[in-house]
């Protein structure tokens, strides 16, 4: 069986990094902000579905990310109405994303709320990537269109790093060094990468 691991981490923490080294590894990583990109897109399954609820935050481009943002972001009905839009349509690509992949020995799942909205019960080993606040600050900052207000509104809306800390099976650090940030992602596949026994399986 398929072991399925689930990375996560706070905004700013290097999740994506993280995702890239493992896929370097010849991990399979479904990535589920990329997936929301996709559906987002010019030619996005979405599109049409969120212009209808959110007047105004797409174009021929796709969905405006930061337009949209700015109407949910505080708007716990307006976020509501978003997510039941996009995590249907995710959750597919994730089914099948799995399917595809039910010979590897682990997957990756990179669910940037994993804790937040419940998908710690769809993996069965969680990875968090964790920096100090500063770190985290400063990344964040430096995005565009990015703002202390924004930062914080974003925050709240996520569980608290070390709480993320201490509910995970694997803690990844990315303060320091990426030398340091691999070496820790391949001593985790070096642990993941014995294949799992089949329930009932005497080999």
């Amino acid at each position: 069986m398929t072991l399925i691991l689930g990375l996560t981490g706070s905004i700013g923490m290097g999740k994506s990094t993280v995702a890239a080294m493992f896929a370097d590894e010849g991990v399979p990583v479904f990535d589920a902000d990329a997936e929301v990109h996709r559906l987002q897109g010019p030619e996005g399954a979405l599109v049409a579905e969120i212009e209808a609820h959110f007047p105004g935050t797409t174009s021929a481009a796709g969905v405006n990310r930061t337009t949209l943002a700015e109407r949910v972001l505080g708007d716990g009905d307006a976020l509501g109405r978003l997510e039941a839009l996009i995590h249907p349509a995710v959750a597919l690509a994730r089914a099948e994303f799995l399917a595809a992949h039910e010979a590897a020995p682990f997957v990756v799942l990179d669910i940037p709320l994993l804790f937040e909205k419940g998908g710690w019960d769809q993996v069965d080993k969680i990875a968090v990537v964790s920096a100090p606040a500063d770190v985290q600050r400063v990344r964040v900052l430096a995005r565009p269109g990015m703002n202390a207000e924004k930062f914080a509104r974003i925050l709240a809306l996520q569980l608290p790093d070390a709480e993320k800390r201490a509910r995970a099976d694997f803690v990844i650090p990315t303060g320091g060094s990426l030398g340091e940030t691999r070496e820790a992602v391949s001593g985790i596949v070096r642990t993941l990468s014995v294949p799992r026994r089949k329930p009932g399986s005497s080999t």
